[in-house]
């Protein structure tokens, strides 16, 4: 027993000690896009612009002047916020046209349908000559725990009713599909379609996965949000081995504000503290993702004491567990009703 803490305890260590010098290493190494890519002259396209996180990262590039694609599936959301980035892109000193191109377009698209993305990718083509910079932040979420979906109520080990039922079953086949869509099948299709296009016509091409915490750590409630979360992260994780020459970006944040969970697929309701006051500002997210793709980051967790999460999980699982279901507000009898001792 004491040799398995010890050893715990040294692999503890040597993983504490991994960020410190991943840190040295990458200040010896600083990433330096611009020198290749002008602030001014890039080619950025946002998935997911209409609203959140998505929205403010569009403002962020339009304000610096670059080049700013916006595409999501709700039109007149998506018009107002081209409308707003041609102003912010006009305030800062920045003209309509930039090299032969419209310096904002927008293309009403939903990323996991494969003719909406060619048309994306036409539209970038044939308005700015290929892209230097992809955005993936649209995404879907699910707040319910799986078996609620399915109609299945559970009090400690009594389910109710004691079984889902064909109907129930159905349906989470197909909240797991839209989830998966929404998560996971757009993701795919978005790289599909464009990795070719970053990959030929940008001197530093760049591709940013706006991800989860959920997609790493579990968590009750959120098990197909984290499930089709993680899925396209490793999608992205695998790409970027397949693709070396295109810097990918990982962001995983904590609670963020907005209302990003009013339109669970699964018609859950959020359990936790209200996130428009304890999540985290959509600006702030915005401002760390498009730092990342500047200075070629790769895994980035916000907070970003966050990023010890995992190594917290695998040497005390049952402290996570605890600390989840508690800021979810989820109670099963069977639970432990004390946190864990590290």
């Amino acid at each position: 027993m004491n040799d398995m803490i010890a050893s715990r305890n040294l692999w503890l260590a040597a993983g504490l000690s991994i960020p410190i010098i991943l840190s040295i290493r990458r200040s010896l190494n600083r990433f330096h896009r611009s020198s290749s890519v002008p602030e001014n002259y890039e080619r950025v396209l946002v998935l997911g612009a209409s609203s959140g996180i998505g929205r403010a990262i569009a403002h962020i590039y339009a304000s610096r002047g670059a080049r700013v694609c916006v595409v999501a599936r709700r039109e007149a959301e998506l018009e107002t916020v081209a409308e707003e980035c041609r102003a912010l892109s006009t305030t800062a000193g920045h003209g309509e046209y930039q090299a032969g191109g419209k310096r904002v377009i927008h293309v009403v698209a939903d990323f996991a349908e494969v003719d909406d993305m060619v048309k994306v990718r036409t539209a970038l083509e044939t308005e700015w000559r290929g892209l230097d910079t992809l955005i993936v932040a649209a995404g879907v979420s699910a707040l319910k725990p799986l078996l609620e979906v399915a109609g299945v109520e559970k009090k400690g080990k009594t389910f109710t009713p004691p079984a889902a039922d064909e109907v129930g079953l159905q349906k989470t086949v197909e909240v797991t599909a839209a989830a998966m869509k929404g998560n996971y099948i757009g993701p795919l299709v978005a790289a599909v379609s464009l990795i070719p296009l970053l990959s030929t016509t940008s001197p530093s091409p760049s591709i940013l996965l706006l991800s989860s915490l959920a997609s790493v750590i579990p968590a009750p409630t959120r098990t197909l949000y984290g499930s089709t979360k993680s899925a396209s992260l490793m999608l992205y994780q695998s790409l970027s081995i397949e693709h070396p020459s295109i810097h990918f970006s990982f962001v995983l944040p904590s609670t963020v504000e907005g209302n990003f969970r009013a339109s669970a697929v699964d018609g859950g309701e959020a359990r936790e503290a209200d996130p428009n006051t304890t999540g985290l500002k959509r600006e702030v997210v915005a401002r760390r993702c498009v730092k990342a793709v500047d200075e070629g980051d790769g895994m980035v967790f916000l907070p970003w004491l966050m990023g010890w999460s995992q190594l917290v999980y695998w040497a005390c699982p049952d402290f996570v567990k605890w600390r989840a279901m508690k800021k979810y507000n989820f109670n099963v009898d069977e639970a432990k009703s004390d946190a864990p001792l590290f």
